[in-house]
C-alpha cells in the first residue's frame, strides 16, 4: 500500500510580517502548486533522491547553476529533519512505534525562492504521510510547531508559525499569536473563515529569481527586541490589518480588503528597506487598479482585483517585470 500526502503552497493575505513578533495574520493556502510525499513499507528506512538532490555535475559551472537555483540542501535534510522530529514526538509522548521501515519520496511543484513556502510544504507533507503510517494522531494545533521546529532547530532556518498553521489547516485562516498562549500553550489562536467569503485574488510571483535570495537583511528585529516604539506601533498596526479584514469579511464587506491590503504594505515599507524591484512590481498592479502586498517575504504579491479586464491587465502588465499572474485556487 503506498501511501500518498500533500500541502499545498500558501499567500499571506494581511497582517504579515506581524506574525513573526505576536501579531495577527490572515493566510490562504494556494492549492495551484503542492508538495507530495509517496511512502509505503519496505526492509529498510530509504529516502529516494530527486534531481536537485545529486552529487554529480557535468562541469563547475553546472554546479554553481544548481547551487545559485536550488541551494546547497534540495529535499533530503528537510525529510530526513522532520523523520527525526516525528520519531521525537513519538518518544515524549510515549508513543511507541511498530518495528516498520518505509521507503519515501517527494515531489513539488511549489516555485522555489518567491516565498510561497515550498520546504516547509514538503514537511507538512510528511509528517501527514508518517501519521497514516504509523496510525499516530497528532493535534492540529500542535502540528505546525513540530513542522516550525523541523526547520528551525534541526536546519537552522528562520522560520515562523504562520506558514506551518495555513499549511497544516488549509483553506482561509485567521491566526492570532497571543504570546501568552503561545508560551503557555505552543500556539495561538487559529480560525478557520468560510473561502467563499473572499473576494476575487490575484497572486504573482517573480519567474526571473536566478539564485538563493538568502536571509533579507533587516534590523527589524533587533529594534523590536530593544523596545524601539516606531517598530512596536508599526507592526501593531499591520496586525490590526488582520483583525479588522477578519471582521469584514464575517460582515460580508470582502471589497474592505483592498485597502487594507494597501495600507499593509505601505506600513510595511515604513520599517522595512524593501527593494526597488519589489515596489516597482507593486506599482505596476496598483496602477491596474488592483490593490497588492507582499504575499512573504519578497518574491510574491497578492492582492484584489474587480473584474476581468483588470485581470487581464494585469497578466499583460506583470509580465513586463517577469511575473507570472495566477488566481489562486484556495479550496
Amino acid at each position: 500500500m503506498i501511501i500518498e500526502t500533500r500541502a499545498y503552497a500558501r499567500a499571506g493575505l494581511l497582517g504579515n510580517p506581524s506574525d513573526g513578533f505576536f501579531g495577527k495574520t490572515i493566510s490562504i493556502s494556494v492549492r495551484n502548486f503542492g508538495a507530495s510525499i509517496s511512502l509505503y513499507e519496505s526492509p529498510e528506512l530509504h529516502i529516494e533522491p530527486q534531481p536537485q538532490d545529486v552529487n554529480t555535475f557535468r562541469s563547475i559551472y553546472h554546479l554553481r547553476e544548481s547551487v545559485s537555483m536550488l541551494g546547497y540542501n534540495g529535499g533530503i535534510p528537510l525529510i530526513k529533519a522532520g523523520i527525526k522530529k516525528f520519531g521525537d514526538y513519538c518518544e515524549e509522548n510515549n508513543i511507541k512505534l511498530p518495528n516498520r521501515n518505509f521507503t519515501v519520496r517527494y515531489r513539488s511543484s511549489i516555485p522555489r525562492q518567491v516565498g510561497m513556502s515550498g520546504s516547509s510544504a514538503i514537511v507538512v507533507a510528511l509528517f501527514r504521510a508518517l501519521m497514516q503510517f504509523y496510525k499516530v494522531e497528532i493535534p492540529i494545533e500542535i502540528l505546525p510547531q513540530l513542522v516550525m521546529v523541523t526547520e528551525t532547530e534541526e536546519l537552522g532556518i528562520t522560520a515562523g508559525l504562520q506558514d506551518r498553521v495555513i499549511q497544516c489547516y488549509e483553506g482561509c485562516v485567521y491566526m492570532d499569536f497571543d504570546k501568552d498562549m503561545i508560551q503557555e500553550k505552543g500556539h495561538g489562536k487559529y480560525e478557520r473563515i468560510n473561502p467563499e467569503l473572499l473576494p476575487k485574488l490575484y497572486v504573482a510571483y517573480n519567474t526571473n529569481l536566478s539564485k538563493v535570495s538568502g536571509k533579507v537583511h533587516s534590523d527589524v528585529r533587533a529594534r523590536f527586541d530593544r523596545g524601539e516604539k516606531e517598530v512596536i506601533d508599526t507592526l501593531a498596526a499591520i496586525a490590526q490589518k488582520a483583525e479588522d479584514g477578519q471582521k469584514a469579511l464575517l460582515e460580508g464587506r470582502a471589497d474592505d480588503l483592498h485597502q487594507l491590503m494597501n495600507e499593509n504594505f505601505d506600513l510595511r515599507c515604513q520599517i522595512y528597506n524593501v527593494p526597488e524591484s519589489n515596489k516597482q512590481l507593486i506599482a505596476a498592479a496598483r496602477a491596474c487598479g488592483a490593490s497588492a502586498k507582499f504575499a512573504g517575504s519578497g518574491g510574491t504579491i497578492i492582492g484584489m482585483y474587480h473584474n476581468d479586464d483588470m485581470l487581464n491587465q494585469l497578466f499583460v502588465q506583470l509580465k513586463k517585470f517577469n511575473a507570472r499572474v495566477i488566481r489562486p485556487f484556495v479550496v
